[in-house]
């Protein structure tokens, strides 16, 4: 492939561009589909919002409601000083144009039980998905009486204004982490080439590469929905590859030139030997995103899918368009050159000094170093075992600074349960018959009667459509724990014996609470199938790439203690609060309950992208001749460069996230940076090699019971020697008594 494109060198370059437009002029015409809630959650609140949908009924305003209350002193709700406040809020929301059904409190009996707080409610006018775009106004205006009042609390809270803040919160946040992401990379590149056009080939090919996948994502969605979230995913991704890959290949052809090798001949050996490590890598992190594909949640399946398109459009110009770049541009490669930044690799046959200083002690003590190493990741990740993962509040994920997140605690407490019911949804053949109605009067007393709600039960029914819908407030209120056990109190005791009693009727409960809970148990079912199915795969393709038993089985194992010690990192920090003022986090006290799974199919994939290039560079030189110890010499000092500038750009990038103001990005941000840096620096660079070292040849050990496995491996033996020995490069050299 590498050979095709250097010769049909515009050709290459030329389609690469033309596949670019096409896909994304085809998604543009195709739109993207995104995920429904029927699809985001599954379990009973799914079904909830699915009866919903199909009875439309989810087409129902937004609402929203404003919190009038006497902070202190001897003001009551009924007052003429209280009703003239309350009649002002009225008349500020209906002078927006923006609302319908305005409910008085005095109408409707919302007065809280020590008569100093009440709810003035209404809906937001039109399409309730773009109320939130519209709701400013109305916010403003509540914002106005609260100034003329400062001895009263006048607070806004609802569908609209929540979603408001969180989408706000969101966009701004992945805006910002998305538009730091490039230059930061690009910078962290000049440094590691110390060339404009050098610098520039790595993000050029991670963002052709990303837009490509944006279109063809699209045109994807018509089949599987996506979502925001998984286009943010997939920059992430595609960013972190698509530089990982060109840096590796683009190293290795520089290596080869100044080894003596001609410019075509140093391309033919790099993609002979970094081309092919891409493939091997880019096939092992497609894998590991498949396994997003069996948790049965929809934003993974849009993640998992997302991630695994660009990852494979990435690989593929990585092979295809960068060497007809290389060919084009042969010596103007190192345009651009910046002052005071030296040529990297100039003499020393592309390894690293300081690498070959730190494996030098390592190779002496392989004993010392793997226990050393080994025994730090272990006690990282002991913390993990006690890891608590919930689904943030409101608070947790903004804190309690935001105006609507104060509002909604403040009507927790005095209407406990009011701002978030759960939602029965109830849905027979004839909603309005004796038994039915019976059962739903019953259901609603024994939900109070049984402690699940403090009420009242408000019921709405929809006889031409079949559907009841009863919304309890939760006696636990914005409490978690309390909230989701009085939800199981209704699903588990107060249902079966009231609705469940009616024959052909159906009625999952959903709401906020439920979506939680049914999103936390999915996760938890989903983890042993995604962990065998990534682990056993990504085994599978070592076993087949390297055709040794032992690499497979140690580059699962080392992956697995980078996970884990990532793992222990975040629960130090966000859970049990240990340097957690460093990144704004303090008080969480609990990791976000899609991260785990989430940080490890990442991890695992983007951990096999370096393993893959550096093992593969062992192997090359063992292919050689070189002893095993000696290969492990000259694959980690020859690789440290590239996999150090790699992890660097995904170190900073990822750190990004860690500034941001939703906690779960915080957490996400700080476990993946952690991670990698881990990966780069303890795994690759001690104790693999001290690992490698100590099983010598029995690294390259393959039972003869599995000789019958396809050969997948690259003859690397058949690679051309360097014309000109370089004078510099150490001869490698096997320590006595090591790995013989």
């Amino acid at each position: 492939m590498g050979g095709w494109s250097a010769r049909h060198r515009w050709t290459a370059v030329g389609s690469w561009l033309l596949f670019v437009v096409l896909a994304l002029v085809i998604g543009s015409m195709a739109g993207r589909v995104d995920l429904t809630d029927r699809e985001e959650v599954p379990g009973e609140f799914g079904q909830a919002v699915a009866i919903l949908d199909d009875a439309g009924l989810n087409d129902e305003p937004a609402g929203e409601m404003v919190l009038v209350q006497a902070a202190g002193g001897s003001l009551q709700a009924t007052d003429p000083a209280f009703r003239a406040v309350v009649g002002e809020v009225v008349a500020a929301v209906e002078g927006t144009g923006q609302v319908a059904s305005v409910q008085s409190p005095y109408d409707v009996g919302a007065i809280s039980e020590d008569g100093r707080s009440v709810l003035v409610r209404f809906d937001m006018r039109g399409d309730p998905q773009t109320a939130p775009d519209r709701v400013e106004p109305v916010v403003e205006a509540v914002s106005g009486v609260q100034d003329k009042h400062k001895d009263l609390k006048v607070e806004q809270f609802g569908a609209a204004s929540s979603e408001k803040v969180f989408n706000d919160a969101f966009g701004s946040d992945f805006q910002r982490a998305e538009y730091s992401a490039l230059p930061v990379a690009l910078g962290i590149l000049l440094i590691a080439f110390g060339a404009l056009v050098a610098a520039l080939l790595p993000v050029l090919l991670a963002m052709t590469a990303f837009l490509a996948t944006t279109g063809l994502v699209a045109v994807v969605s018509h089949a599987v929905h996506m979502s925001d979230t998984a286009n943010s995913v997939m920059l992430l991704v595609g960013l972190a590859v698509g530089v990982d890959y060109c840096l590796f290949y683009l190293r290795r052809e520089r290596e080869e030139r100044e080894a003596g090798h001609d410019a075509q001949t140093a391309l033919r050996i790099a993609a002979a030997t970094s081309g092919r490590a891409v493939l091997v890598s880019g096939v092992t992190v497609i894998v590991a995103m498949a396994g997003m594909l069996f948790t049965g949640i929809g934003d993974f399946k849009a993640m998992g899918l997302a991630t695994m398109m660009v990852v494979a459009v990435a690989m593929f110009g990585s092979v295809t368009v960068l060497p007809a770049l290389l060919s084009l541009l042969g010596e103007r490669v190192e345009k651009g050159r910046i002052p005071f930044l030296r040529r990297r690799g100039k003499g020393t046959g592309g390894e690293s000094r300081v690498w070959r200083a730190i494996l030098g002690a390592v190779l002496r003590r392989p004993v010392v170093a793997a226990a050393v190493a080994g025994g730090a990741l272990v006690a990282l990740a002991v913390p993990a075992v006690g890891l608590n993962t919930a689904n943030l509040t409101l608070s947790q994920e903004l804190g309690d600074g935001l105006p609507v997140v104060r509002a909604y605690e403040d009507i927790n407490k005095a209407f406990p349960g009011g701002p978030d019911p759960a939602q029965v949804v109830v849905k027979a053949s004839d909603i309005t018959s004796p038994e039915v109605r019976q059962a739903i009067d019953a259901f609603s007393r024994a939900a109070v009667a049984e402690g699940a709600s403090p009420g009242p039960v408000e019921t709405d029914l929809h006889e031409k459509e079949g559907v009841a819908v009863l919304k309890v407030p939760l006696t636990g209120g914005t409490g978690e724990e309390k909230a989701e056990a009085s939800l199981k109190v209704l699903r588990d005791e107060v249902r079966p014996g009231t609705l469940g009693g009616v024959a052909g009727l159906t009625a999952p409960i959903g709401g906020s609470t439920a979506a939680s809970m049914d999103f936390t148990d999915k996760i938890g079912d989903a983890v042993p199938p995604v962990f065998a199915f990534v682990v056993a795969f990504a085994f599978l393709l070592m076993l087949l790439s390297f055709r040794s038993l032992t690499i497979a089985v140690t580059s699962i194992v080392l992956n697995l203690l980078s996970v884990g010690a990532a793992y222990g990192i975040l629960t130090i920090v966000f859970q049990h609060g240990w340097g957690a003022g460093l990144v704004g986090a303090e008080g969480v006290g609990a990791i976000v309950a899609w991260l785990p799974l989430f940080l490890f199919v990442i991890l695992f994939g983007l951990s096999m992208d370096y393993h893959v290039f550096v093992v593969s560079r062992i192997r090359e030189a063992r292919m050689r001749g070189l002893t095993t110890q000696g290969a492990i010499r000259h694959g980690i000092t020859t690789t440290a460069g590239v996999v150090t500038s790699a992890a660097v750009i995904m170190v900073a990038v990822f750190a990004i996230f860690g500034t941001l103001s939703m906690q779960s990005m915080k957490q996400m941000g700080v476990g993946l940076a952690a991670a990698v840096l881990i990966d780069a620096t303890v795994i690759r660079g001690v104790l693999l090699p001290a690992v490698m070292s100590l099983l010598g040849e029995r690294n390259w050990y393959l039972p003869k019971w599995l000789g019958w496995l396809p050969d997948m491996t690259h003859d690397e033996a058949a690679v051309a020697p360097a014309p000109v020995r370089q004078a510099t490069a150490p001869a490698p050299v096997e320590p006595s008594g090591v790995g013989r």
